[in-house]
């Protein structure tokens, strides 16, 4: 089946978009890209099963170097906390190989749904919870960091995330970072996870039947190239933006996108009737 201009337009435009997100949020897009990932494939004929792995796999492709791209501008900046992030980031490495396994026994549907309420949560806790108080030090702690990044690369492999998404709050409210400091040490350690995500990926899906054309795996080289490159252009302008935005603001615009995209994957939406 030929990937009609519609879809090219679409993918692309969400490149964009999800690019200037990551160097701005410090979260890989996966909210964006993934629901649009599924509409493309599926109004294309594809199974809805396939399509949510195929997703899955290409959206963490696609944050891998859209997330490098983001770190050397947050870096720059002095935003990384690189202890967290290589500490964290390498047990979410290998906990990102167990979940893209399990991904593959979960129905489509169910993960889906899965995606969307791990989003809502994430997104109301950061809403609801009060700020770590200014004196509190970040969190400088190797076996609380390995502790964090097992199971938040495992989330990271089932639902196709790079986990900024699920780290952010993490970091804000858990850690005591800063939120620039949120921003830029989640954009480097979803360089990890992604990696971990997609070589696992790529892995269980290369004996699979009824794949779109040029697809390695539950990776779609095609869309990844759609996606990826406006994404890593326009991660590095997501970043001076980023650093220009009061923290509080920068906050609330992650917690609004956040909510959208998991009320869309759950079916909420669709629920009430809404062409939303």
């Amino acid at each position: 089946m030929e990937l009609e201009l519609i879809y090219i337009l679409a993918l692309l435009l969400t490149g964009i978009v999800v690019g200037f997100g990551c160097g701005l949020l410090g979260v890989g897009g996966c909210f964006i890209m993934i629901p649009v990932q599924y509409w493309v494939l599926t109004s294309m004929g594809y199974d809805p099963h396939i399509s949510i792995l195929v997703a899955f796999g290409t959206n963490l492709a696609v944050v891998l170097p859209t997330a490098l791209s983001g770190t050397y501008g947050h870096n720059k900046k002095g935003a990384v906390m690189w202890n967290a992030a290589v500490t964290m980031g390498l047990a979410g490495f290998f906990g990102a190989f167990i979940g893209a396994y399990l991904a593959t026994l979960i129905p489509g549907e169910y993960l889906k749904i899965i995606f969307g309420v791990v989003i809502l949560l994430s997104a109301v806790r950061m809403l609801t919870a009060k700020p770590p108080k200014v004196e509190e030090n970040p969190v400088n702690n190797v076996i609380i960091f390995l502790l964090w990044g097992i199971p938040i690369g495992i989330l990271s492999g089932i639902i196709g995330i790079g986990g900024g998404v699920v780290l952010i709050p993490i970091m804000v409210l858990a850690l005591h970072f800063k939120m620039h400091e949120a921003v830029g040490t989640s954009t480097a350690l979803m360089a990890f996870t992604a990696l971990g995500g997609t070589i696992a990926y790529i892995i269980n899906g290369l004996s699979v039947t009824g794949l779109p054309e040029y697809s390695l795996g539950y990776l779609n080289l095609l869309q990844w190239v759609l996606l990826a490159v406006p994404g890593v252009i326009m991660a590095r302008a997501g970043v001076c933006v980023a650093h220009k935005m009061p923290a509080k603001q920068l906050k609330y615009v992650f917690i609004a996108v956040m909510i959208y995209m998991g009320l869309k994957m759950t079916g909420f939406f669709s629920f009430l009737g809404l062409p939303l």
